[in-house]
């Protein structure tokens, strides 16, 4: 039987890019652009992992 590895979760990405930009978007004036901006990095982020962990 081949063992397989467990896949790598990128969620945490998510939250923390939502947290960061919140947080960045708050320091600025600007919270819900920090937002939007902190969770697309996220989301990409979180994909770059899977597709390279679906390799």
């Amino acid at each position: 039987m081949s063992e397989k590895r467990p896949s790598a979760a990128g969620g945490a990405l998510i939250a923390l890019g939502i947290l960061a930009g919140a947080a960045i978007g708050f320091a600025i004036g600007q919270a819900t652009p920090g937002l939007l901006i902190g969770t697309a990095i996220g989301v990409a982020a979180a994909v770059v992992i899977w597709m390279r962990d679906r390799r």
